[in-house]
């Protein structure tokens, strides 16, 4: 698993490959992909993400979101990935490392979504595999947190089997399809058996 580097971002950014999938920054030309997969998994997704806004798949909110993600990665607040099928380039899901906290917490919390179609395949385990020497290594942190609804499986098999560690249960935790729900909590620690 290769970390590639590019000294400027806005072109392509760094380039992580993991498996039968590569993650990269997202750009504007990424829109009909993403919008595609998006609308066609909205039902598979709902459930598991905060509320879309009305405008959600539109161009315009879209390049609010490469603005939004740009300013982000300057300010060292988080970084945004989509994932590609490497044996075509297919685009078919989302990886962002977020809520990055320096100082003595050294942190930073794990968000991601796959379409529907490419679900259940192992696709995002690869990608989520793939972020782990970006954290660690490449950006120097020490923790990296993930939380799920309890009823989402998939999520829950996920993080277990990439390696993180259950560490507990958060009440109303996140504001997720429009309601606040309890999420349990994982972690995976720098010197954990990650490698």
């Amino acid at each position: 698993m290769a970390v590639l580097r590019n000294t400027d971002w806005s072109s392509v950014g760094p380039v992580l490959r993991g498996g039968a999938v590569y993650l990269r920054y997202p750009q504007q030309a990424d829109y009909a992909a993403w919008a595609e997969v998006r609308e066609e998994s909205r039902g598979f997704l709902e459930p598991w993400e905060p509320t879309w806004p009305p405008d959600d798949l539109t161009r315009i909110a879209f390049r609010r979101r490469l603005r939004r993600y740009a300013n982000d990665i300057k300010e060292d607040l988080a970084y945004p990935f989509f994932v590609f099928r490497a044996e075509d380039n297919a685009f078919i899901g989302g990886a962002t490392i977020s809520n990055i906290r320096r100082g003595v917490a050294q942190a930073c919390s794990l968000g991601y979504w796959v379409g529907e179609r490419h679900a259940r395949k192992g696709y995002m385990s690869a990608a989520v595999k793939a972020l782990f020497p970006y954290v660690f290594d490449t950006l120097k942190l020490h923790r990296l947190e993930a939380a799920c609804i309890p009823t989402n499986e998939a999520s829950k098999r996920l993080l277990a089997g990439t390696g993180f560690t259950e560490e507990g249960h958060a009440r109303r935790y996140l504001k997720i399809n429009g309601m606040w729900q309890d999420h349990i909590l994982f972690a995976l620690v720098e010197d954990d058996p990650w490698r």
